[in-house]
């Protein structure tokens, strides 16, 4: 056992990027569309995979052997695909034999799951509330460019995710998971949390401040005790354990029963 660990660690060396896997990552930004309730993203796995089984198939078993493999179950947040595939197609290509390798079935198995559950809490548990609280705030007040800001600030850090992980999955094997521990996604998600309540704050402020009242002065004063009320229940429904993904949900419903 130990000379067989041995002999897959001295085999998998950091490697560039090749033609096959410029194609390869470029299908993989597809996964999505793909989704069915049956095996999830298997689909998706198979159409990225296949400029690889294209160049590794020599015949027709070997490559009814390897598509018959990507055909089962594989589900994973998409924005963490990228990683996923780059890591065990890189032991596809060192590990290869006959349409078979053991070694990246079980890998695939081992970090779809986890990079699901940092995925999904990081991306649309946190990062796209906070970009569409933005977004919203500054469609309030008439920026026409609101949209854009929206995906001016999703997109590009799951882009890089992706493009970043794959090429650190592919060059390392199963190394590659060091990138996805480097980014400390949980940390960032807490982070950004936060500043998901604050903005949510901030986007009552403005709904509220969108009427035109007769008394200036007591409207001023009822909004400034409105937003204490408001911060002050979001820190006590945070405290008792209410998910943060439901306190945006409710008070974003709230600022525009207010508008």
């Amino acid at each position: 056992m130990e000379n067989e660990i041995s002999r897959i660690d001295e085999k998998i060396r950091p490697k560039k990027l090749n033609s096959v896997m410029v194609r390869v990552f470029l299908r993989s930004l597809l996964i999505q569309c793909s989704l069915n309730f049956w095996r999830m993203h298997n689909l998706g796995f198979v159409f990225s995979a296949i400029p690889l089984v294209k160049k590794l198939g020599k015949d027709r078993h070997q490559v009814s052997n390897m598509l018959t493999r990507y055909l089962q179950f594989f589900n994973t947040n998409p924005y963490m695909s990228g990683p996923v595939i780059g890591s065990v197609l890189r032991l596809e290509e060192d590990f290869f034999e006959d349409g078979n390798c053991p070694e990246a079935d079980k890998l695939k198995n081992a970090l779809m799951g986890p990079y699901a559950a940092v995925g999904d809490s990081f991306f649309w548990g946190s990062l796209k509330p906070f970009s569409a609280v933005v977004g919203v705030a500054l469609a309030i007040k008439g920026f026409l460019l609101a949209p854009l800001i929206f995906l001016l600030i999703y997109n590009p850090f799951h882009i890089w995710v992706r493009l970043k992980g794959f090429v650190e999955g592919y060059r390392k094997g199963r190394e590659g998971v060091d990138f996805i521990r480097m980014t400390d996604l949980p940390r960032m998600y807490r982070k950004i949390r936060w500043l998901s309540v604050i903005s949510l704050g901030i986007l009552t402020y403005l709904a509220s401040t969108t009427h035109s009242y007769s008394s200036v002065f007591y409207f001023e004063v009822m909004e400034r005790v409105l937003i204490l009320i408001v911060v002050g229940l979001v820190f006590f429904m945070i405290k008792k354990g209410i998910s943060p993904l439901n306190i945006l949900y409710g008070v974003t419903i709230l600022s525009f029963v207010i508008s």
